[in-house]
């Protein structure tokens, strides 16, 4: 099977999916990532604000964002190769992305999904993650 990664934007905590109001948009996108691990993938996250390194030392996502900044962010590959950024695709999408059946961008024309503003938020810890 394949090896996901995700480069998250800048977040307090790995999956954004904590604090007094998580957003729902990243809570089901990390539910999708579990059902791409269920299924047998791999899945590694690394969140901008953590792991800055990361971001550095992956050529395709440095390129990506000296480019187009965090308007890039989400960044997700599949072995490496790049499948998507700018927002986060549904389940039905990542699993077609995963299996190689298409390949999404940061365009209205690229399959924007409903969850297209989850690039811009944040978590909001109050008291610690």
């Amino acid at each position: 099977m394949s090896t996901i990664t995700v480069f998250d934007p800048a977040m307090c905590c790995s999956s954004g999916v904590c604090g007094p109001k998580p957003d729902q948009k990243l809570s089901v996108f990390s539910a999708d990532l579990q059902h791409l691990e269920t299924i047998g993938h791999s899945v590694t996250r690394h969140n901008l604000a953590q792991e800055p390194a990361a971001f550095v030392s992956n050529l395709t996502v440095k390129a990506l964002l000296d480019a187009n900044q965090n308007e890039a962010l989400p960044i997700i590959l599949r072995d490496g190769e790049l499948i998507s950024y700018g927002s986060y695709p549904s389940r039905d999408q990542l699993v077609n992305l995963v299996q190689g059946n298409m390949v999404e961008g940061n365009s209205t024309e690229g399959g924007q999904t409903e969850n297209s503003d989850a690039k811009s938020t944040s978590c909001c810890c109050s008291g610690g993650c």
